[in-house]
């Protein structure tokens, strides 16, 4: 049995991809209402209004079950709380399941990836696929063309894993860069709420542009440092997930980012943006994880600032500006 945690945008959304590609899931949530609509109506109106799921589709409440009887266990609850998700029931795992993390973050206080606090958890390193890309969850849900791309230090579990979930509409692409995909789609959040933010204030295109491209030469940075592939961050989870995510109005990170530029503050912003923008809290644990390996991201920085220390958006560009001049490629 294929069984979704998290019954937000993107678990819903990629339940539906996982019944359009012919097969029976069971999805789970917190929250006794979207269960029963799920199960009654086969909608989730709160989190991807206007689709209706497959038959194939069923709620659940019951935590323990869904995982006891998963052999493809599907996570997309948000990343701050998978620890606390998954603790009480992480020995109920079967031992030969494949775990295929949504998550794109940076978890506070360990700066681990999603991945590694699985790992923690007890979960096999070689049983843990991530899936990342642009996964705009709306334009996913209407069966608009897209591809995402599946790693694992096991391709032949990613390669099963991307049988299971391609559609028409859903291409899924393999790879073993594990630490690649993963910190690309967590540190991308943090890139489109500046975007954002620069597009708040009412810079233009060029001012977005700018950021995207430095931005992602933040990330590969880190990623190198990590370990990952360079190529990686020129494919789907790296400049296909960041402009997806940098340009889309349907982008939580962009759309804080838009709330903040414009004069909201952080705790406002988040209430306006709906659901959850992940770059406002990996923002601290990414900026930090870049200290401790003492690679330079000032953009992620600049992040920090605004939400947290009180830095202004016009001041955070001017501040960007107005460092040393180096060579485009260091």
């Amino acid at each position: 049995m294929i069984t979704v945690l998290g019954t937000g945008a993107w678990g819903t959304t990629f339940a539906k991809v996982l019944a359009d590609a012919g097969n029976e899931l069971l999805l789970w949530g917190r929250d006794p209402a979207i269960v029963a609509e799920l199960n009654d109506r086969h909608t989730n109106e709160a989190y991807l209004p206007g689709h209706v799921l497959p038959e194939g589709v069923r709620a659940t409440g019951d935590l323990a079950a869904a995982v006891t009887g998963a052999s493809t266990l599907v996570i997309g609850v948000p990343s701050q709380v998978v620890r606390e998700v998954l603790t009480p029931v992480a020995q109920l795992v079967p031992p030969e399941a494949t775990v295929v993390s949504l998550m794109k973050g940076i978890e506070l206080g360990t700066d681990l990836r999603m991945t590694q606090v699985l790992g923690e958890l007890g979960l096999a390193e070689d049983h843990l696929v991530v899936l990342s890309g642009p996964n705009l969850s709306r334009e996913i849900a209407a069966g608009q063309p897209s591809a995402s791309v599946l790693a694992c230090v096991d391709v032949g579990r990613a390669e099963e894993v991307a049988h299971l979930c391609a559609t028409g509409y859903f291409r899924p692409y393999v790879s073993d860069d594990v630490v690649g995909v993963e910190l690309a789609g967590a540190v991308k959040n943090v890139i489109a709420v500046a975007v954002g933010m620069a597009a708040g204030a009412g810079f233009g295109d060029n001012t977005k542009a700018t950021i995207i491209t430095r931005g992602l030469a933040e990330i590969t940075r880190l990623a190198v440092a990590l370990g990952a592939d360079p190529a990686t961050m020129a494919g789907l989870a790296g400049l296909g997930d960041l402009v997806a995510t940098c340009a889309s109005s349907l982008s939580r990170n962009h759309t804080l980012g838009r709330h903040i530029g414009a004069g909201m503050g952080l705790e406002q912003a988040v209430a306006a943006t709906g659901g959850t923008a992940e770059g406002a809290k990996s923002c601290r644990s990414v900026a930090h994880l870049a200290r401790t390996l003492d690679v330079e991201m000032p953009i992620t920085d600049a992040v920090v600032g605004v939400l947290y220390e009180g830095l202004g958006v016009r001041e955070m560009t001017r501040m960007l500006l107005s460092r040393p001049r180096k060579d485009e490629r260091a």
